[in-house]
């Protein structure tokens, strides 16, 4: 296997200790600072080549929120690493009972193309935090970003403990046949299946943060100037191309007949008259993509956008109306600058709709009655949900970020990427001492022994009472 040296190499320089100091750690996440301060210009620069990427938010997601997982999880290290001691039972009371806070070893993991460097270096931070070894293999769809990454990173990280694998399909496949501890992969659902499959192999844990279609509902109580800029934005954002990004909206007649004007009034504040003259409007990553997104526009009717350009890889912003269930755009995962709207009667059947399909990543829900908003969170499942906005929750270190069944397993962000790939070791250490204690469990049994051993090990429901 050809990655089998490297892969062994890092296993090594694990097992050697070298990357369970809290220092060391402290000092490669350091270094990542480093790197991202530093190769600012080249992030913006590349992620501009790779898909027409704003600077403006290539910088927000690609620079800063990963700066604020790095410095969070630099202000919080020391505390996160120390031994958990917990509840001790009567015989342990002289013990000590603590939860140890172990890397897993090598891990591996795999970035998408959207965010190409925010997806590869939130989980790294959180993994070097644990303490593990890693190897990273950045999208091969992003050719300027992998580019940088593969050529700039071993500049900062220990080469001893860190390393950049760049490749495609088959050359992942070939990776993929290597024990690893862990893996930690970006991507869609179906090429998750691949990697749970190749992870079962060697029986190893993996996160999965895949996609899905997130619905939308539009309740009629809101203020519709306000959620056709909050929508509009968390849909356009990046052309389109975010996984928590709205899919689809669900919503009455008599407000899709308001929501038009107002996104369309929304989509020309933003990008101007000619979106594709707008330089705060990006491009379709790749051919395949581009020509995968532009078969969806077939779907019910255009009311705004739907110009395209195959030499620019330009999709206009784009709504879609009275757009059906059975409808090419609602089969699939849009991933792109067009915004399907579903019409329902009311807020139960938007609710039963969201209910029939595989639960997404995010559910969002707009209406000024917080009963309505807290209806479609209670009745739902989602890996997250946002309601009265879009994307802003993702901007928390606080809350977890992952998916639920067909859109995501395990979950990161902060203390919780550093909990992934972190192993809880539960611990006890006994007094060698106070042997007569210990008799109650020992042969040969007796019934006075397992009252008094029952005495001793059980938990009581608060507020019970034993009659004596």
């Amino acid at each position: 296997n050809p990655y089998a040296g490297l892969v062994n190499h890092l296993r090594a320089a694990w097992l050697s200790g070298k990357t369970r100091p809290m220092e060391y750690r402290v000092a490669q996440l350091e270094a990542l600072g480093r790197f991202l301060d530093e190769k600012k210009q080249d992030i913006l620069e590349a992620t501009a080549l790779d898909m027409g990427k704003p600077s403006f938010e290539a910088y927000f997601t690609e620079i800063l929120l990963c700066k604020n997982e790095l410095n969070n999880t630099l202000n919080n290290l020391s505390h996160w690493m120390k031994d958990e001691h917990v509840d001790k039972n009567l015989v342990t009371q002289l013990d000590s009972a603590f939860i140890r806070k172990d890397p897993y070893g090598v891990v591996l993991i795999i970035a998408p193309w959207n965010y190409p460097i925010h997806l590869f270096l939130v989980p790294l931070i959180g993994a070097i935090a644990a303490g593990n070894c890693v190897v990273v293999k950045p999208s091969e769809t992003a050719k300027s970003t992998e580019r940088l990454v593969a050529e700039m990173l071993s500049c900062y990280l220990d080469n001893d403990c860190f390393a950049v694998v760049t490749a495609g399909v088959q050359e992942t496949t070939r990776l993929l046949e290597n024990k690893f501890d862990y893996i930690f992969f970006t991507g869609i659902s179906s090429v998750g299946r691949i990697i749970m499959t190749a992870a079962a192999k060697h029986l190893t844990p993996v996160t999965l943060e895949l996609g899905g279609k997130n619905p939308c509902y539009v309740s009629d109580t809101c203020d519709v100037q306000n959620v056709a800029r909050r929508v509009a934005w968390g849909r356009f954002f990046n052309a389109g191309q975010t996984c928590i990004a709205p899919d689809y909206v669900l919503c009455s007649v008599e407000m899709q007949e308001k929501l038009m004007p107002a996104l369309r009034e929304a989509i020309t504040e933003f990008f101007g008259s000619n979106p594709q003259e707008s330089p705060d409007f990006g491009r379709i990553v790749g051919d395949k993509q581009f020509r995968r997104i532009r078969a969806l526009l077939c779907s019910g009717r255009v009311a705004i956008g739907g110009q395209t350009d195959e030499k620019e890889r330009y999709i206009a912003p784009t709504v879609l109306a009275d757009v059906l269930p059975s409808d090419p755009a609602m089969q699939e995962e849009i991933f792109g600058p067009i915004l399907p709207i579903v019409v329902v009667a009311n807020m139960d059947e938007a609710i039963d709709f969201i209910n029939a399909r595989p639960q997404p990543l995010v559910t969002y829900a707009f209406s000024c009655d917080s009963k309505v908003v807290n209806q479609v969170l209670e009745r739902t499942s989602s890996g997250g949900f946002c309601g009265n906005d879009t994307l802003m929750h993702v901007t928390l270190t606080s809350l977890p970020f992952g998916g639920i069944g067909n859109s995501g397993l395990g979950k990161y962000h902060s203390k919780f990427t550093f909990d992934t790939f972190t192993h809880h070791r539960a611990c006890l250490h006994r007094n060698m001492g106070l042997e007569a204690l210990n008799t109650l469990r020992y042969p040969p049994y007796s019934q006075q022994k397992l009252g008094l051993l029952t005495a001793t090990f059980e938990i009581k429901r608060k507020g019970m009472c034993t009659l004596l």
